[in-house]
């Protein structure tokens, strides 16, 4: 294996080494071998099998959404934020707390970035103006904003321990004017005609694009949103059901040798192996929790119908549960547009069913979840 197959480390006048990535695909053709080619086969499966569920989703985009908020707090989480799932969704409810804590406010501007770019994808080419957009989106107003959001960097950034230097850092990306031509090779490889089948050329985008690491901070959740953003683009996938930062927050230590080993060694074939590992226990993991998820609507559905035969509105509240699974009666109120006693009735009745269940043990401002479709949602 040629050991600069992926790129050179070269030095620098301020007397430090950086690493200036080659353009994709690689000059010498990757080994695509039998191991890599089952992986492939069985990934396809998989995505294929993921797809045909979500058509069978009774509202897919209520679970898109709630996938999204999953995402976002994985993917943040692999970089320290300690917000969870609850927590987002307690935000969103008209009784979140007047102050938004700084982890909060970054999985909700995760969120806001991937819908963004979701929307966005449909008018406009994955492209460096949309990444650009995209960082801006993730970067407004937290941990992060003073390093130009929306801009690629215009000095040098280096990754490494917490608080290391230059001369101490494990990986030097290349400085500001390389890293603006490797950008450029970037954008034109995304709209060539690919070379590879298009998971293992996802794959290649991702590495390349964390090799280069063209923003002062946020290159990690813009790398990770990404690949949902390509697989969409190439249409892949019928609905954005597929996220792969809990794979790579599982195997965190794994995730970044194998993307070392890339500039280390040229090894994309390890690291492909690893990303489609990566394909199948994701797809499979979200064909799963759908399974589920519609068993349990279901099952609830019918036991509301069975209980309340006349009662619309609480059939119409277990729906938007799906969308909202922390909620209180200030949010029923606002999204079926009733009184407050009214609202306080219809939310009863799910209380009765076990439905839904109070979760602050306050006489006023309660807030109910539904904890079944939460536990589902959590066991991953």
């Amino acid at each position: 294996m040629e050991k600069d197959r992926a790129g050179i480390d070269v030095a620098q006048q301020q007397g430090y080494r950086a690493f200036i990535p080659k353009p994709l695909p690689p000059k010498s053709p990757l080994n695509l071998d039998a191991e890599t080619i089952e992986l492939l086969s069985k990934a396809d499966t998989a995505i294929g099998r993921l797809s045909g569920i979500s058509e069978t989703l009774p509202n897919p985009d209520l679970f898109v959404a709630m996938y999204v908020r999953k995402e976002a707090v994985l993917s943040s989480q692999i970089e320290g934020t300690e917000a969870s799932l609850e927590d987002i969704l307690e935000y969103e409810s008209e009784s979140r707390p007047r102050i938004l804590a700084n982890d909060v406010a970054e999985v909700v501007n995760y969120v806001r970035a991937m819908n963004y770019g979701l929307k966005r994808i449909n008018q406009l080419p994955l492209s460096l103006r949309l990444i650009r957009e995209i960082h801006a989106e993730l970067m407004k107003g937290v941990r992060g904003r003073d390093k130009t959001p929306g801009d690629f960097r215009k000095t040098q950034n280096w990754i490494g321990p917490k608080g290391c230097a230059l001369n101490t850092a494990r990986f030097i990306p290349p400085p500001p004017h390389e890293m603006m031509q490797a950008m450029g090779e970037f954008e034109k490889y995304m709209h060539s005609e690919l070379t590879y089948p298009l998971l293992i050329e996802c794959a290649l985008i991702h590495s390349q694009f964390e090799t280069i690491h063209p923003f002062l901070d946020g290159n990690g959740r813009v790398g990770r949103l990404l690949i949902t953003f390509f697989l969409s683009y190439k249409e892949i996938l019928k609905k954005p059901l597929l996220y792969l930062s809990h794979y790579f927050k599982q195997n965190r230590l794994e995730y970044y040798d194998r993307l070392m080993a890339i500039r280390d060694n040229g090894d994309f074939e390890s690291w492909i192996k690893f990303f489609l590992k990566g394909i199948i226990y994701v797809a499979d993991e979200a064909a799963e929790t759908s399974h589920k998820i519609i068993k349990l609507q279901n099952e609830d559905k019918a036991r509301i119908n069975k209980t309340y035969k006349k009662s619309s509105k609480a059939t119409f509240l277990h729906e938007v549960l799906f969308d909202r699974p922390i909620i209180s009666v200030k949010d029923i109120v606002k999204m079926m547009n009733v009184t407050f006693p009214t609202a306080d009735d219809i939310c009863m009745k799910l209380v009765k069913l076990n439905i839904l269940k109070e979760i602050t043990g306050k006489e006023r401002n309660r807030m109910f979840a539904y904890k079944s479709y939460l536990d589902i949602l959590k066991q991953e």
